[in-house]
């Protein structure tokens, strides 16, 4: 669901990045990356996956959820997984540049901000990673 999500996003025109989260079997969101279309920085498909699954679950901590994300999270979207108090993240592909779930840095993880939320990449990673490449050389003509 989330690579489906991804390629919503790219024939949008956006960076081909979708997010799932489930509790248990229910689907309480789906995203993908929105900020060109809203032109809002701050449209990452987890941050828009996490307002929808907060909406869908009447409460503002999503503990029993987890979150499915075609792209390891960044700086911002790690730490909104925290606030929401997400219980585990699954990515696909990992952003060396700035993945704060494992890459750069562990926020999700990070004991001295108190919790724990698991992060685990490498889930479809090929198919996760070939959109991303896909799409950037695309653009570079």
């Amino acid at each position: 669901m989330a690579l489906a999500q991804a390629d919503l996003a790219a024939s949008a025109g956006e960076v081909p990045v979708g997010a799932v989260i489930a509790h248990g079997d229910q689907v309480l969101a789906r995203a993908h990356n929105m900020r060109e279309s809203l032109g809002d920085p701050t449209a990452h498909a987890e941050m828009l996956a996490i307002r929808q699954a907060a909406a869908v679950a009447d409460e503002r901590t999503l503990r029993q959820s987890v979150m499915y994300v075609t792209l390891e999270p960044c700086a911002m979207c790690a730490g909104a997984i925290r606030l929401a108090r997400l219980g585990a993240v699954y990515y696909g592909a990992a952003d060396e540049r700035q993945g704060c779930c494992g890459s750069v840095y562990r926020l999700t993880e990070d004991p001295a901000l108190g919790g724990l939320i698991p992060a685990s990449g490498g889930i479809l990673e090929d198919e996760c990673r070939a959109r991303l490449e896909l799409f950037f050389s695309a653009l570079r003509g």
